[in-house]
């Protein structure tokens, strides 16, 4: 106050009319404030960014400076103005309570607004940052930030409520809770994202890349976005399904991330043998399949049960062992299931030596159309239903044997 006053005398020596001096002190304490603000933060820009610049660029590592850009740093240089305001308006107002009040109010509204901006831009760094790290980019961690993000709001807006009523933050904290309620449901979606957010980081059950299926939201594809309420996957005919986070928590979803991990795609496929064409091996087959390879000294022990079926089975493991696009680590089987109305199932279980898609359907199909083609070898036939070409085709055979 005195020096208001004094700085009045001072201006009226100089000149100034009385009945102006008193707004005249007030415009140069002003413009005083401002001069210093600007000068703050001129030398924020000017000297300390690039100091800290330096700093960071001397280390080896590269995080400080991620984290340390210039995005963060002219956010939090931005706090500077309103805090020499909030401390300087008394010298402009000194004789205007009511004035001051309004005006220091503003002052940490705008002080509070600026901050919020600053912790997004630094929780942002922290994401790309994360995102440049192969460990953290395979986690949902946009759905973490955003929910700090979320609180940081909630913390500021409960303080901007309590600067503009001039009420204490636990007395508003109070009011609020009156209406807890109401809150849960209008930020549900938020709350229970948050919760299965952790659930799914914590558990490693999700990431992105990852692909996944979800039948009951028809989801098939690549998990491309986590974020606090929505799961994004871009489904392999390249339509999006949005799938909420607590939905992969509480419902049941397939992860294809084992088998990408692996390094092998299961091949889980049955040839359908026609029933009738299994028998015994003649003599003069079983020596053939000796020479070949696909019988062995203890098979021949057995000459009068050995079974063409059985020779079919063996000659499937062997062309299995010597494909070099079966992965030889895993496990290959060659099984008869139960039969049914359309023959006997036989069954492959094996995997490819890759996880592409399109690699992994070439193999598949070059291995049965391989095992298709060979079946007559064995005196077997492939089992199909019978159509009008199929009785047409019988009849001719049989009118050519008479």
């Amino acid at each position: 106050m005195k020096h208001f006053y004094h700085l009045m005398e001072l201006l009226q020596d100089w000149g100034v009319a009385e009945q102006h001096a008193e707004w005249a002190t007030r415009i140069t304490i002003l413009l005083g404030v401002a001069l210093i603000s600007f000068i703050f933060t001129k030398v924020t820009y000017k000297v300390i960014i690039p100091i800290i610049h330096r700093l960071t660029a001397r280390t080896k590592a590269t995080w400080d400076e991620n984290i340390l850009n210039d995005n963060v740093i002219k956010s939090f240089s931005r706090i500077i103005p309103p805090i020499v305001w909030y401390w300087c308006l008394p010298l402009v107002l000194p004789d205007l309570p009511t004035a001051l009040s309004v005006a220091q109010k503003c002052c940490l509204v705008y002080l509070i607004i600026i901050t919020l901006r600053f912790i997004n831009a630094f929780l942002t760094s922290l994401y790309e940052l994360g995102n440049e790290n192969e460990t953290m980019r395979n986690r949902p961690l946009k759905g973490i930030y955003q929910t700090i993000n979320l609180i940081a709001i909630s913390i500021g807006v409960i303080l901007i409520i309590s600067t503009l009523i001039d009420k204490d933050a636990t007395t508003v904290i109070a009011g609020l809770g009156a209406s807890a309620a109401v809150l849960m449901l209008i930020f549900k979606d938020s709350i229970l994202g948050l919760v299965a957010g952790i659930q799914l980081s914590a558990n490693d059950m999700l990431r992105p890349g990852d692909w996944i299926t979800m039948t009951k939201y028809g989801a098939d594809g690549t998990v491309i976005e986590v974020s606090l309420t929505t799961v994004k996957v871009q489904n392999f005919d390249m339509t999006i399904t949005t799938i909420p986070p607590y939905a992969l928590v509480s419902d049941s979803f397939q992860n294809w991330r084992g088998m990408s991990d692996s390094g092998g795609r299961r091949i889980k496929r049955s040839l359908y043998i026609d029933l009738y064409t299994i028998r015994f091996c003649t003599e003069q087959e079983i020596n053939a399949f000796a020479e070949r390879g696909w019988l062995d000294e203890s098979d021949l022990k057995k000459k009068d049960q050995i079974v063409n079926m059985y020779v079919f089975r063996k000659y499937i493991q062997q062309y299995l062992k010597k494909n070099t696009d079966i992965s030889q680590e895993m496990l290959q089987l060659v099984r008869q299931l139960a039969p049914t109305n359309e023959g006997i199932p036989l069954e492959l279980y094996c995997f490819t030596a890759t996880t592409d898609w399109e690699a992994y359907e070439n193999i598949q199909n070059e291995v049965f159309e391989h095992l298709i083609a060979t079946l007559p070898v064995f005196g077997l036939r492939n089992f199909q239903r019978s159509s009008g070409s199929n009785i047409t085709l019988l009849s001719s055979l049989i009118t050519e044997e008479k």
